[in-house]
């Protein structure tokens, strides 16, 4: 077996495994953040459920260090209180990044299993331990359950050849491989590293890339750890480590050769991580702000680099430098070797640990207009505010922050560039009513959205994320998707969505999914989905479906039409002219959670 099947299979008690075989996985550390930990902590309270190994169940306060916003501190007051009734363990807002504090702190080992309703849980691949980012309702069957359900993904081996450049980061060449492979080319696939460029990569580095393993629309990017990271793993937790690798026979769909000595510095336009190109195609695009840290590189070896380029230089005037160490005991290091007075001197503001920007709880998000450069792992639209992300790694993000534009450490100017700050008004939202339930034949009117890698900032923007009530949800659907901004007005009760490749990328809210419910959405059909979405609209019963695009060619569909769609058979109509495709049927799995009302029912 290749790695993610030797770990699946010892933790399904099974000897062997296989890909898209569905098996109950028993998950060593299960975890829960400020935001979605309120949905968890609901959910098990709603349904009666109780806590079944509170030594393995943790709390981590990240998005939201201080609970500076009354919804984030109303949550995670909730969280704390059902803590200390059950003898869960928190980690609160001064501890850090919770996926970086399970790593440091010897909550996961390789081989290990995770869960947490943090969508970068597969983080974990860094030291060969399987993470997965799911929803509320599967955080809480896993609590519950001390397992979750879960399909063995198809496997693809990378084998990197070649020698690394010295400018090339960790963050560079995950935005390499996004060049290649996209948001979708390895969709739910478990992806193996491996090669001499590989081995030589340290811990910090090889979390920098495992992070970004959503963005590529990957399950998993998993590292074999080499003996020098069991070592550092051994002395960080005082515990004693064996090294998990994949058997010299094992299985994948592809292995595929990378030119690791192809790889240049990138920068990954505003929009996608995956849009991206060398740092040469946007030199000098002038900047408003600047952020180091998130899980992608908030780590001590990214703020030495960042110290090294920043020591004894100035911010350009009117830029803003945000720095945001992913734990505390990282900026405690950074303290003691004098990286934080390097950031003070140079006139960067400086907070203490967590995710920052990504969940609009902390540093990092922009204003309209605002030009920002980030390390983080994610800049879709309207992500970390109102303005345009570009990602870099932390070396680029720091010469730009002192030039005042885009440029490379070995480019930065004497004098640094000036520039004018632009505002733009915000839209006010509207409000929709709930339908009830829907049975496995619907019919509704068709929206037609043919856009791929639609990511879940998209369906349901993050500034949304403390609202617990599904009625209050379905007005937000879809408003931050350019050209439907309105659809919320719009929809009505039993409509059908058709969509792309991809649909639901990014994020593991289960508000992306819980909107639809909400509004009334009879199903929605996609020719593929993302990993963690799939998994949280089967368990929260809602219909969801694929299709082979050319099926749908030979019904003449079109925007508006009226269309009835058979789930349990498989078929779609279109009523204008009575022809009949077919599409992929509901699984047993999903038929059975769906006539149960949820995961939960």
């Amino acid at each position: 077996m290749n790695l993610i099947e030797k770990i699946l299979a010892k933790h399904a008690n099974k000897t062997s495994v296989k890909p898209d075989e569905i098996i109950d996985v028993y998950i060593d550390s299960r975890a829960a953040r400020d935001f979605g930990g309120a949905n968890v902590v609901k959910n098990l309270l709603d349904n009666g459920l109780k806590v079944a190994d509170p030594q393995k169940t943790v709390f981590t306060f990240d998005c939201n260090p201080g609970g500076s916003d009354q919804n984030y501190a109303k949550n995670q007051q909730y969280c704390r209180q059902f803590a200390r009734e059950n003898r869960i363990k928190v980690y609160d807002v001064d501890a850090g990044i919770g996926t970086h504090i399970a790593i440091d702190g010897g909550l996961v080992w390789p081989g290990s299993t995770f869960v947490s309703t943090d969508s970068h849980a597969n983080i974990m691949g860094a030291i060969g331990t399987f993470g997965q980012g799911m929803g509320d309702q599967d955080i809480a069957a896993a609590w519950a359950n001390g397992s979750v359900w879960f399909k063995v993904p198809h496997s693809v081996k990378l084998n990197f050849t070649g020698k690394k450049a010295s400018n090339v980061s960790a963050k560079d060449i995950v935005l390499n491989l996004l060049s290649i492979f996209g948001a979708n080319k390895l969709l739910s696939c478990s992806v193996e590293l491996c090669g001499e460029a590989i081995d030589a990569l340290t811990l910090d580095e090889r979390i920098t890339i495992a992070s970004m393993a959503t963005e590529m629309g990957a399950i998993i990017l998993l590292f074999t750890p080499t003996p020098a990271i069991i070592e550092e793993l051994e002395k960080k937790t005082g515990k004693h480590y064996d090294i998990i690798k994949a058997d010299a026979d094992s299985q994948y769909d592809k292995v595929i050769d990378i030119e690791i000595d192809k790889f240049v510095p990138m920068v990954a336009k505003p929009g996608h991580p995956h849009d991206n190109s060398p740092v040469a195609s946007v030199l000098k695009v002038k900047i408003d702000s600047a952020f180091i840290g998130s899980c992608t590189n908030g780590r001590i070896e990214d703020l030495r680099i960042a110290a090294s380029i920043l020591k004894n230089r100035k911010i350009a005037p009117g830029v803003v430098l945000k720095i945001v160490p992913a734990t505390d005991e990282i900026w405690q290091q950074a303290l003691s070797e004098g990286i934080i007075k390097i950031y003070k001197d140079a006139g960067a503001l400086v907070s203490n640990a967590g995710c920052a920007g990504c969940a609009a709880g902390q540093l990092g998000q922009n204003g309209p207009g605002e030009i920002t450069i980030s390390t983080g792992n994610r800049n879709f639209e309207g992500k970390q505010g109102k303005g345009s992300v570009y990602l870099a790694s932390p070396a680029i993000v720091a010469a730009s922050a002192i030039a005042g534009y885009i440029t490379t450490p070995d480019d930065i100017p004497a004098i640094p560039s000036v520039f004018e700050q632009k505002e733009y008004l915000k839209k006010a939202a509207v409000i929709k009513k709930v339908l009830e339930e829907k049975p496995l034949v619907v019919e509704g009117r068709v929206w037609i959205i043919n856009k791929d890698d639609i990511d879940t900032d998209m369906i349901y923007h993050n500034r949304y994320l403390t609202i617990t009530d599904i009625k209050e949800m379905g007005q937000y659907s879809f408003d931050n998707l350019k050209g439907y901004e309105d659809f919320a007005k719009k929809a009505q009760p039993g409509d059908i969505i058709i969509t792309a490749k991809n649909f639901g990328a990014g994020s593991s809210r289960q508000q992306a999914v819980d909107c639809f419910s909400s509004l009334g959405i009879s199903c929605i059909i996609a020719e593929s989905y993302g990993a963690i979405y799939e998994r949280n609209a089967i368990n929260a019963a809602m219909p969801i479906l694929t299709y082979n695009p050319e099926t749908l060619t030979n019904i003449d569909l079109k925007d508006g039409d009226k269309v009835k769609v058979d789930m349990a058979k498989g078929t779609i109509t279109n009523l204008s002219n009575s022809k009949t495709a077919a599409i992929n049927k509901f699984t047993d799995v999903q038929i059975d959670i769906y006539k149960k009302g949820g995961l939960l029912g």
